[in-house]
C-alpha cells in the first residue's frame, strides 16, 4: 500500500510538530546510568551576543549530525549545549545603553537558544549551563581555591595596559596606535598584583601531550607547538663598563660572533639605573610605557632606542658594544636583556639599520658568501658559520653546542631550555566575569574564602555611569571580616578571565552535582570528547588553556583524564559578497545588507532607490560589512531542512562555504523533490531489483564512513546519487526498501521532513530508529563494465559477470554490431583481454 502524504512538504508545520515532539519526549536526553557505548559530540559553546549567524548553523550541523548518526548506530549520546555568557561585551552595552550586564545576557540567552530549537538540533537542553550563573561560577571558584592550595595560582606584581581615563586594564587588542579603544586616552604601562595559574608547570606535558593528539589538525597541533616554544639556548653574562653583569639569554648561541650591541628592557636594573637622574632617559621610559605589552605586538611597532653610555666586553673578541634601552624588550622574557645580531634577526636588523650600527654576517649559505653584503632584510635561515674564529665552518647546529660547552667550560655561561608559554595572567578589572574568591587581610595576608561561602556572587546593584571597576567602588560588597581571624577584611574585587569560565565547561556538561564541580566517576564515563567542533581561530588559546585545567586537575586527584578532547575539528566560515558604494563626502565604503540589495547575473541595485552598488570580494561574513544572512529569515521561507542541507552541501567542511540565494534555493527544491520519492513507498510492492540493491546497500555503507570521518559534503553526493537511482527504478520491493534506507539517510541532516514521512509509514520517531543494516555481499559488485575498443577507441562497453573467461569476453566483443561497423570488415589481427576491464581489437 503507497503511503498516502500530502503533495508538498509544509516546513512552517511540520519543524515546530516534532520540535515540540522532541521536547516533550526529552528525545536527546543523554542517560548516565545507559549501558550502551557513548559518545560525546561537542561544538564551542557561543557567547550570547543576541544572534545566532550562520556560521554557529554550519558549526551546530556539523555536531548535530554526528550526534544524530551515532544515536541510529546505538551509542548514548551526550550533546549539550550552554553559553560563554561572561565578557566585555555585557559591560560596553551597560554603559552604552543603561541596562544591567545581566539581564542584557540573559534575555540574549533567551534569544538564541529559541533560534538554536528552530533549527532542530538535537541538543541535551536539560545540561544547559551559563558560565555567568552562580551556580556554575561557584564550582569554578571552588576549583580555583583547590588548585591554589596545591600550589598552582599565585599572586605578583605585573606591567598591565592602564587606560587612566577608563581607570581600567585593557586587553593588548584594546589599545589601538598606544590609545585606549573606548576613552582615546594614551595608555600607560603600569605594574599591579595580578593572579596567575602556573600553566608553565605543565610546558613539557603540554608539549609531549600533542603528540598523542593524532586526530587533531596537524596545523592546529603545529600553532600550539610554537605557542609552547621549548628552545635550547645559552645564558651568559656580558662584563659591562660600570663595573655590573649583565644576564642575556639567546636561542641563536652560534651567532655571537655577530653581536654589535645589547639593548634593555625599559624597566630593567640597567635602564632605571641610568634613568636616575637623567631626564633625557626618564622620558624615553616613559615613551617605551605607551606602547604594547606583547611580543607580537612589538615586532610591528617602530624600533626606538636611547643609548646609555654603558658598553658590554664581547666574551670572544673583547669589543665594546653599546648598551641600549630599546622599546622592542620586555623584561618578562627572557632576562630583559638581549645580545642583538642584526645580520640574522629583523627586529634587530631594524634597529641597527636606525641607528648606523654594525651588521655583521656570521652565518651563509656557503663559505664563500662570508662577505656577501645584506639586502634590505636579515637572514635567519640555515647554513655555515662564517667570520666567527673557531666557529667556522661548523652548521648552526653543531655551533650552538660548541659555544654553549666553550661557556660552560669556561664558567661564563650555560645552556638553559627555556619556553615561550608564559603563566596565565587571569586577572581582570571589571565586573562582569566571575568573582576571584580571595580576601585580603592586613593580619592574615591574602586568604582563601572557605568553600562553605561559596559561590562569592556578583552584586545586582551596580553602575556604570563612571570609569572603573564597580566592584571596587561597592559601598559594601567589598567589605567583609576575614574568615581567619575575624579582623575587617576586602574581598579581592578582580574577576578572572573568561577564557577560565571556558576550560573547564566540557566537564561541567558531562556531570553536574548540585553539591561538587562534578563527580569523577562520571567524568570518567563520559570524558575526553570524542569529536570537537570550532574555530580555527580557537586554536591556541582556548585549546591550550583546556588542556592545561584538565592537566592540573588531573594532577590534583580530581579527574583521571589527561586531553580533553580526542578529536578536534576546524570547520571553514560561512562567506559572502559585499555590497558597497563610496561615500561622496569622504570616500569611506557605505556597505549594504543583501536583504536591501537586488542582485542579477548584471550586478547589483539597491532596492530603495534602483541605484547601481559595487559588488565586492566574497569574504567572511561580518557585521561592519553587512554581508550577512539571518537565519531566521531563512528559516522561515525555506524550512530549517533546507538550510542544515546547504550547510553540509557542496563545500568540504574543513573549508569557506560561500552562501547563494540559488544555493539555498536548489536545497529547499530537493527537500521537496525526496518528499514526493518519501511519498511513493509500497508496503506491498513486490519483485527485486538487485542492481538497486546493491546500490542502496553500497550507499547506505558509504556514508556512515562519510559521517565519521566528517566528510558530509561527500555522503550529500552519495545521497543524490541514490536519489537519483531510485527515481528511475521501476516499482518492487526492492525500490520501497531503497526508499525507506534512504529516508533514515537522510534522517541526521533532515530531521524534520524525515520524522514527518516516518510517521506516515507508521514506523515511531526517526530520531529513535537504527541506521539501515547493510548485507555485506551487496557491497560487493558481481557484475563488471568492460571497454570493447578497436585500434585504441571506445566503441561499445559490455555488462557482464565478475570474472567472465577472457574467452566470452572475446567472443561477446566481435558479436557487438558496433564494433562490427567499426572494423568496416578488416581482419582482426590481433585481440587483448584485460579480464574485467578492457577488450582490445587490433585489425
Amino acid at each position: 500500500m503507497t503511503a498516502i502524504i500530502p503533495e508538498r512538504f509544509d516546513p512552517s508545520i511540520a519543524d515546530t510538530r516534532w520540535q515540540q515532539v522532541w521536547d516533550e519526549q526529552q528525545s536527546f536526553r543523554a542517560d548516565d546510568s545507559s549501558t550502551k557505548p557513548r559518545s560525546y559530540v561537542l561544538e564551542m559553546f557561543p557567547y550570547p551576543s543576541g544572534r545566532i549567524h550562520i556560521g554557529h548553523v554550519r558549526n551546530y550541523t556539523m555536531g548535530d549530525v554526528l550526534a544524530r548518526y551515532k544515536r541510529m548506530r546505538g551509542h548514548e549520546v551526550l550533546h549539550p549545549m550552554g553559553w560563554d555568557a561572561f565578557g566585555m561585551p555585557a559591560e560596553n552595552a551597560a554603559m552604552e545603553k543603561g541596562v544591567h550586564p545581566g539581564g542584557w545576557t540573559r534575555d540574549n540567552i533567551a534569544n538564541m537558544k529559541a533560534q538554536l530549537k528552530r533549527l532542530g538540533f538535537a541538543l541535551d537542553w536539560s545540561r544547559e549551563i551559563a558560565t555567568c550563573e552562580p551556580e556554575y561560577y561557584g564550582h569554578e571558584q571552588a576549583l580555583f581555591v583547590d588548585l591554589y592550595a596545591a600550589g598552582l595560582v599565585y599572586r605578583k606584581e605585573s606591567t598591565v595596559n592602564w587606560d587612566p581615563v577608563d581607570h581600567t586594564v585593557l586587553a593588548n587588542e584594546q589599545v589601538i596606535d598606544g590609545r585606549g579603544w573606548r576613552s582615546g586616552a594614551l595608555v600607560e604601562k603600569r605594574k599591579l598584583n595580578q593572579w596567575f595559574l602556573k600553566i608553565t608547570d605543565f610546558a613539557d606535558e603540554l608539549l609531549e601531550g600533542l603528540s598523542t593528539l593524532d586526530k587533531w589538525p596537524e596545523k592546529v597541533r603545529t600553532m600550539q607547538e610554537n605557542w609552547i616554544g621549548k628552545s635550547q639556548g645559552l645564558q651568559f653574562a656580558f662584563d659591562l663598563s660600570s663595573g655590573d653583569k649583565l644576564e642575556v639569554y639567546t636561542t641563536r648561541p652560534d651567532t655571537i660572533f655577530g653581536a654589535s650591541f645589547v639593548a634593555v628592557a625599559a624597566d630593567h636594573p640597567v635602564a632605571q639605573g641610568v634613568a636616575t637622574g637623567n631626564p633625557a632617559a626618564q622620558d624615553f621610559i616613559a615613551l617605551c610605557k605607551q606602547g604594547g605589552t606583547t611580543a607580537a605586538e612589538l615586532e610591528t611597532a617602530e624600533k626606538l632606542g636611547f643609548y646609555t653610555g654603558i658598553t658590554a666586553r664581547h666574551p670572544f673578541t673583547g669589543a665594546d658594544l653599546p648598551v641600549y634601552i630599546a622599546n622592542f624588550v620586555l623584561m618578562e622574557y627572557g632576562t630583559g636583556a638581549i645580545m642583538a645580531v642584526p645580520g640574522h634577526d629583523q627586529r634587530d636588523f631594524d634597529f641597527a639599520t636606525k641607528y648606523g650600527l654594525p651588521i655583521l654576517r656570521v652565518v651563509a649559505t656557503d663559505p664563500a658568501d662570508a662577505d656577501k653584503p645584506f639586502g634590505k632584510e636579515a637572514e635567519a635561515g640555515d647554513g655555515v658559520l662564517v667570520n666567527s674564529g673557531f666557529l667556522d665552518g661548523m652548521t648552526v647546529a653543531d655551533a650552538k653546542a660548541a659555544i654553549i660547552d666553550r661557556a660552560q667550560n669556561e664558567g661564563f655561561g650555560e645552556g638553559k631550555t627555556v619556553w615561550r608559554l608564559r603563566d596565565w595572567g587571569v586577572s581582570r578589572q571589571r565586573y562582569w566575569g566571575t568573582p576571584i574568591p580571595f580576601i585580603h587581610c592586613e593580619v592574615c595576608g591574602v586568604v582563601p574564602v572557605p568553600k562553605k561561602h561559596l559561590p562569592v556572587t556578583l552584586p545586582e546593584d551596580v553602575t556604570f555611569d563612571v570609569p572603573g571597576n564597580p566592584l571596587d567602588r561597592h559601598p559594601t560588597w567589598k567589605h567583609v571580616g576575614c574568615p581567619q581571624c575575624g579582623n575587617p577584611a576586602r574581598r579581592e574585587t578582580d574577576t578572572l578571565d573568561t577564557f577560565v569560565d571556558s576550560s573547564w565547561y566540557f566537564l561541567r556538561f558531562a556531570s553536574q552535582p548540585a553539591d561538587r564541580p562534578f563527580d569523577p566517576e562520571e567524568i570518567k564515563r563520559w570524558l575526553p570528547v570524542e569529536q570537537y567542533i570550532g574555530g580555527i581561530e580557537h586554536a591556541i588559546l582556548h585549546l591550550l588553556y583546556a588542556r592545561f585545567w584538565t592537566r592540573a586537575l588531573a594532577r590534583i586527584g580530581k579527574i583521571e583524564v589527561a586531553e580533553p578532547f580526542a578529536s578536534l575539528f576546524t570547520q571553514g566560515m560561512v562567506t559572502h559578497e559585499t555590497y558597497e558604494r563610496k561615500n561622496p563626502e569622504n570616500g569611506q565604503p557605505i556597505f549594504f545588507s543583501p536583504a536591501e540589495v537586488e542582485r542579477t547575473s548584471e550586478g547589483a541595485t539597491l532596492k530603495a532607490d534602483g541605484t547601481t552598488v559595487e559588488v565586492g570580494r566574497v569574504i567572511k561574513m561580518s557585521k561592519s560589512k553587512k554581508n550577512v544572512v539571518d537565519p531566521d529569515e531563512i528559516v522561515a521561507k525555506y524550512g530549517a531542512d533546507a538550510i542544515r542541507w546547504f550547510m553540509l552541501s557542496d563545500s568540504p567542511p574543513e573549508r569557506d562555504l560561500p552562501w547563494s540565494e540559488a544555493g539555498i534555493e536548489g536545497c529547499a527544491r530537493f527537500v521537496q523533490r525526496l518528499w514526493r520519492l518519501f511519498g511513493q513507498y509500497d508496503a506491498a510492492a513486490t519483485g527485486e531489483d538487485k542492481a538497486l540493491d546493491r546500490k542502496t546497500h553500497q550507499t547506505v555503507h558509504a556514508a556512515a564512513s562519510d559521517i565519521e570521518a566528517l566528510g558530509f559534503n561527500k555522503a550529500v553526493a552519495r545521497i543524490y546519487e541514490l536519489t537519483g537511482a531510485i527515481e528511475k527504478a521501476a516499482p518492487s520491493a526492492s525500490r520501497s526498501a531503497a526508499i525507506r534506507s534512504l529516508l533514515l539517510l537522510v534522517a541526521p541532516m533532515m530531521p524534520h521532513l524525515a520524522e514527518e514521512a516516518f510517521a506516515r509509514l507508521g514506523s515511531g520517531l526517526v530520531a529513535d530508529a537504527a541506521w539501515p543494516e547493510v548485507d555485506p555481499a551487496l557491497l560487493v559488485d558481481d557484475e563488471v563494465t568492460v571497454a570493447v575498443q578497436v585500434k585504441g577507441k571506445l566503441r561499445d562497453t559490455l555488462t557482464v559477470a565478475k570474472g567472465t573467461a577472457k574467452e566470452e569476453l572475446e567472443r561477446l566483443a566481435l558479436a557487438s554490431e558496433k564494433v562490427q561497423r567499426a572494423l568496416e570488415g578488416a581482419e582482426v589481427k590481433k585481440v587483448i583481454v584485460v579480464p574485467d576491464r578492457l577488450v582490445n581489437l587490433v585489425a
